[in-house]
């Protein structure tokens, strides 16, 4: 009788531990490069930028020590893009809720852009439009993809069209983010298919 040895995972496949530390690393460079930098002692420029080194070291300090590879690896593989490393410094590629600004130039929006969100929100949406709530701009995805996939994060997603080529018309201004996120102070009701 032949024994056959237990199923092991392939040596390329990520362990499951280094997948949820990449997570953890993620999200605590989201919380205090988006929102809280002062509550690790960080003082961001005025465009949302942060020295690594300072940034290593008052993580650290605050008793969530990571290495430069790790941070490296969290900007390379996120599949979001939420990071940008320029030189020795980093920022979140938007979605802030401190002020910044991102100095990004002005841009001509496709035709159409696409939020996704849930079937809660719908009411306020069409009484109210898109508000950024408590960030800088509201988010629009360049695919109904990307929007579904953001809509599903807070249940069964429902993606809005956004009629972007009419409101650059009428003087409304976008930007665009180095990871492909559109954004605007709002989007008024009137330029927005929303489902019956």
């Amino acid at each position: 009788m032949t024994h056959t040895p237990p199923d092991r995972p392939s040596a390329s496949a990520p362990a499951a531990p280094d997948d949820r530390r990449t997570v953890k690393v993620s999200k605590y460079l989201s919380k205090h490069l988006r929102h809280q930098p002062e509550r690790i002692g960080l003082t961001l420029d005025a465009h949302g930028w942060v020295e690594i080194d300072a940034l290593l070291r008052a993580a650290a300090a605050h008793r969530f020590p990571f290495t430069r590879a790790e941070l490296d690896h969290v900007v390379a593989t996120n599949d979001k893009r939420r990071f940008a490393v320029e030189g020795d410094r980093i920022r979140a590629s938007q979605g802030h809720t401190v002020a910044v600004d991102l100095a990004l130039p002005p841009a001509e929006p496709p035709a159409y852009l696409y939020h996704g969100t849930v079937a809660r929100g719908l009411d306020a949406i069409r009484a109210e439009g898109l508000r950024p709530m408590n960030r800088r701009h509201v988010h629009l995805s360049p695919d109904r993809e990307t929007a579904t996939r953001v809509g599903a994060r807070r249940g069964r997603p429902v993606v809005l069209s956004v009629d972007a080529g009419a409101m650059h018309r009428v003087g409304h201004v976008f930007y665009v983010s180095a990871n492909g996120v559109w954004l605007t102070a709002a989007v008024p009701p009137e330029f927005l298919r929303l489902p019956n």
